[in-house]
């Protein structure tokens, strides 16, 4: 085949190649940047908008919980909208409706609206992102093409974390927080305006029903569950308080009436086959254990480093590199080895790593040093994720049929989402309630001892979140060495090594 037919004629299988879908590849990863920088972007901004808005200590995880959970809830059932609906359709859709939700946000008078915002962003992301998963696959189906488009893909996803936290740092301290959520409307309005003359639409055949039901109570399930952990944060409340006790409790039978529908329903958000395998269920709840513990602790210390070290947003933002520099050192290596080695061994070694990093980060304190302590510890953090995070998608896969792919691949996306929002809920409430109980411990003797008594209260809390967080990341490890049972020759080859988006 020449050069020639491979950009303008016929794949090796004789499907016709779409002659803009380079051009169309970029639009799609300009929306893909908005939607995963905005899952950091915001946590730069955080102390800033908590000021603000007076927002709550015990409320504040609301910021990043509100956009996680709707989107890691809704995130299935975008990707049967997306499929069934049309591609195109739903991207622009998507993309409209982010556009409006960063408005309101950007405008918001407090901290409910903020709240509020952030959830539609979410919702409307959970369109955005499995549409343009679905129209990658679509426009690029000559394999060396395919394999080099989702690279770009995967970049995106690995690289936005890193782009949310610079842009939020830049943002916040040269413009106002606002402009966190703000700037995404130029960014969804260049998407859209390329989309619509350059992006084919395309929608795939057969039977179109949505197991809305399923969508529904799912996200008020896990929506009701952070919810009671939040309440537990408050004064007077605690973890045995009635309303706590009814949130979670009440969340719970949700997710289980979830699990119930799904069995019936013909066309389940998440088909519970893919879960039956040992395999992909030690996957699935690896990945939930790891979402739980990294994003609730990327809250924290860009708490910690704003509010205890004085660091600038912008140098806030930098602050948070090295883990992203961990990451990308990491996956490298990972893609190599996980031909020879397999997941298993990687994703045991990984979380051990990254726990590591997270409990050094609980010895931080008053005048703690960015190169001696909290450098190193955010490198090995990264570099844990990296070998965690690339065995995680061949994992899923291990042994799916190709009609349920999508819904493997969107289930371990979906689960990190939800164990980010589950996550930062808790780690906020186990934060909130140390530095009440440092609080009432130590009692300063004077204003310059309220202070440091102040100041302490909360390294006592953020301490106590990096000690969990690692506990949790640690858990994974755990799950993976008693449930993963697969072995380098079990691997999907066209996906071996691919990164989790």
């Amino acid at each position: 085949m020449s050069a020639t037919a491979e950009v303008q004629g016929t794949d090796s299988v004789g499907n016709n190649l779409h002659p803009r879908r380079w051009v169309a590849l970029g639009v799609i990863a300009i929306a893909q940047l908005m939607v995963v920088l905005d899952a950091t972007i915001v946590n730069i901004a955080l102390p800033s908008a908590q000021r603000a808005l007076d927002i709550t200590d015990a409320d504040r995880q609301w910021v990043v919980t509100a956009y996680t959970l709707t989107f890691g809830g809704l995130l299935l059932l975008g990707g049967r909208v997306a499929d069934y609906w049309g591609r195109k359709r739903t991207f622009i859709v998507g993309a409209i409706g982010f556009a409006a939700a960063s408005a309101i946000g950007g405008l918001a008078n407090g901290g409910e609206m903020l709240f509020a915002a952030r959830a539609l962003q979410g919702a409307f992301g959970a369109l955005l992102a499995p549409a343009s998963l679905a129209l990658l696959t679509v426009l690029f189906t000559e394999t060396r093409e395919r394999a080099k488009a989702f690279a770009v893909y995967g970049a995106i996803a690995g690289g936005g974390s890193a782009v949310g936290l610079l842009l939020g740092g830049v943002l916040t301290e040269y413009a106002s927080w606002r402009w966190c959520l703000l700037v995404n409307i130029p960014v969804a309005l260049l998407a859209l305006g390329l989309a619509i003359p350059l992006v084919p639409e395309s929608k795939a055949s057969g039977d179109t029903s949505y197991d809305i039901p399923g969508a529904v109570i799912v996200t008020a399930g896990l929506a009701s569950l952070v919810y009671g952990f939040t309440e537990a944060a408050k004064p007077g409340k605690g973890w045995d308080a009635p309303v706590t006790l009814a949130f979670i409790l009440g969340g719970l039978a949700l997710i289980a009436i979830f699990f119930l529908i799904e069995r019936k329903v013909k066309n389940p958000l998440l088909p519970l086959r893919i879960l039956a395998d040992r395999n992909r269920g030690g996957a699935y709840i690896a990945s939930m254990l790891v979402g739980a513990g990294l994003l609730g602790a990327f809250l924290f210390l860009t708490l910690y480093v704003q509010n205890v070290l004085h660091y600038t947003p912008l140098k806030a933002g930098f602050a948070a590199l090295p883990v992203t520099i961990g990451v990308l050192i990491s996956a490298t290596l990972a893609s190599s080895l996980i031909p020879r080695t397999g997941p298993r061994p990687l994703m045991i070694v990984g979380p051990v790593i990254a726990a590591g990093g997270m409990f050094l980060l609980r010895f931080v304190g008053l005048d703690t040093s960015f190169w001696l302590h909290l450098m190193p510890a955010q490198i090995l953090l990264g570099l844990g994720l990296g070998l965690t995070f690339v065995p995680l998608s061949s994992l899923a896969l291990i042994g799916v049929p190709g009609h349920d792919a999508g819904a493997a691949s969107a289930a371990l996306n979906a689960t990190q989402q939800v164990g980010a929002s589950l996550g930062t809920a808790l780690l906020n409430t186990i934060a909130t309630s140390a530095i009440a109980a440092y609080l009432v411990s130590h009692v300063p003797t004077s204003p310059q001892g309220a202070v440091r008594t102040g100041l302490l209260a909360q390294i006592d809390g953020y301490s106590a979140a990096f000690t969990w967080a690692a506990a949790l990341i640690l858990g994974a490890a755990v799950v993976t060495a008693v449930l993963v049972r697969a072995h380098k020759e079990d691997l999907p080859v066209e996906n071996a090594g691919a990164p989790v988006g």
